[in-house]
């Protein structure tokens, strides 16, 4: 078989220091902003002449840590639960045959003169911060958009779960919004989708006596998020500086 060898064009700076919570799809967290930064090349500014005449790309990207040395042909779908399987190619599992990517995304700035090279803000990002790109297409809705296509397995609405601050995670909060805004609105698109792996929600639903009191935390940009799961509610309980 061939072989093709590839350099990244950029990298993308995103609020998700972890794999843990990051959405698994473009667009689910339209809060999530992050920055592609392109290498400090002219060529490459000069490649990205008229993109900001596009509201939305394409970005192809690398699952760099992905962790999987070797692929299988099956996966288990956290969307299922994880108590189905089905092949990986009729998936968007990162454990791919090659670990490439490719996601949608908001462009909202081109800053096409920034200190060490051209940067491109984008949001709704489902990105890992450091998340090589391969290439930039621009996304058209007369040819990318396909309103009557089917989803396969993956049909059924999205479940979201209602998320609750507690007194002290607002005062962290707030602490916090000269640097980031729109922390609280990010916090909980992130949370209302259930962030947890799939082995664990089947174990304890929210809503189950099971899920009752547990607590987990997940790292956004230099903070760690604590919460915990009561009464079928994500309590955001704390927001820690790392």
């Amino acid at each position: 078989m061939s072989k093709f060898e590839f350099e990244a064009i950029g990298f993308v700076q995103s609020p998700f220091k972890e794999k843990f919570g990051i959405p698994r799809q473009p667009g689910l967290v339209a809060g999530a902003v992050g920055v592609l930064k392109l290498r400090d090349e002219d060529f490459i500014k000069q490649a990205i002449r008229e993109i900001d005449g596009f509201s939305h790309l394409w970005l192809v990207f690398v699952f760099h840590e992905h962790g999987a040395k070797n692929w299988k042909p099956s996966i288990r779908p956290p969307r299922l639960g994880g108590a189905k399987k089905v092949g990986v190619l009729a998936s968007r599992s990162p454990h791919r045959p090659n670990p490439i990517g490719l996601s949608a995304v908001k462009l909202l700035e081109v800053r096409a003169d920034a200190p060490g090279g051209a940067e491109l803000v984008i949001e709704g990002v489902d990105l890992l911060d450091g998340t090589p790109v391969l290439d930039i297409k621009p996304y058209i809705p007369y040819a990318d958009s396909i309103p009557d296509a089917k989803a396969g397995w993956a049909e059924e609405p999205i479940i979201r779960t209602p998320v609750d601050f507690s007194d002290k995670a607002v005062l962290e909060v707030a602490k916090r919004m000269a640097a980031h805004p729109d922390l609280r609105r990010l916090i909980e698109e992130m949370l209302t989708l259930d962030p947890r792996p799939a082995f664990q929600k089947r174990r304890a639903p929210a809503g189950s006596p099971e899920a009752e009191g547990l607590t987990y935390g997940f790292k956004l940009f230099d903070y760690d998020v604590k919460w915990r799961i009561e009464a079928g509610r994500f309590v955001v309980i704390d927001v820690i500086d790392l």
